[in-house]
């Protein structure tokens, strides 16, 4: 069985006030998306690679494949206007590529630092629970607030995960959940994760990690710097 990663560099970056959309921004000399592929490309167990690519960025993107050696692209599908648009366009394409029973690696373009592990993990998790959601412990305090000024409420937080990508779930179940959602005229949800919960499914978690950073502000490009930039010490223990 296949194992196939979804890329969605949809994105236009208008949280980060440039020019260039955030996932084609280049820190050390390589474009954010390159190093995300370059994980994909990496892992054994990952046998092709589908992106959704923001229309009029295709060109660039495959000049960035040939340039950084990415052999594991099958396809480049044009993103929607959402990322439940985008999904389902590299969803559809996935599934006249790859078997029902093969999986697809659902994951942002704008998280560069993914690890094997948690790849590995994903694929564990999806072939024996039916899914995979890529998630760490809330650690913060959580405070509830309708207006985004005040909150007179607080929320458990050892009962709260934070969603990462992967999300991982077989191209036959994928292709069902989105046809499902279509029906049912559910077209904005924000992630596989939600569409699933919306579909009335269970999810499954597989372990994530804070290294595991989604760049979507100037400050998000400092700290991915500072985390290249940076190399365990002696001390520092594996889990």
């Amino acid at each position: 069985m296949a194992n196939v990663a979804l890329i969605i560099a949809g994105g236009t970056g208008a949280r980060m006030h440039q020019d260039i959309p955030k996932q084609f921004l280049t820190v050390n000399d390589k474009p954010i998306i390159v190093y995300t592929m370059e994980a994909f490309e990496r892992h054994p167990e990952i046998d092709g690679i589908v992106i959704a690519c923001l229309d009029g960025w295709q060109k660039a993107l495959d000049a960035y494949i040939n340039q950084f050696n990415i052999t594991k692209v099958k396809k480049v599908v044009v993103a929607g206007k959402n990322g439940q648009d985008s999904i389902r366009n590299g969803v559809f394409a996935i599934a006249e590529l790859y078997n029902d029973d093969d999986l697809i690696l659902v994951h942002d373009a704008i998280r560069p630092m993914l690890s094997e592990d948690i790849i590995t993990n994903n694929i564990n998790v999806c072939r024996e629970k039916g899914n995979a959601i890529t998630v760490i412990p809330c650690m913060e305090a959580m405070l509830r607030s309708d207006d985004e000024i005040e909150s007179e409420e607080s929320i458990l937080r050892n009962s709260l995960f934070r969603a990462q990508t992967p999300q991982t779930v077989s191209v036959g179940d994928m292709v069902k959940l989105h046809k499902d959602a279509l029906e049912k005229g559910i077209t904005n949800s924000v992630a596989t994760c939600t569409l699933l919960l919306e579909l009335g499914h269970k999810t499954f978690f597989a372990k994530g990690s804070e290294l595991n950073i989604k760049i979507t502000t100037l400050e998000d490009i400092k700290i991915f710097k500072a985390l290249l930039a940076t190399k365990d010490s002696a001390w520092m223990k594996q889990e």
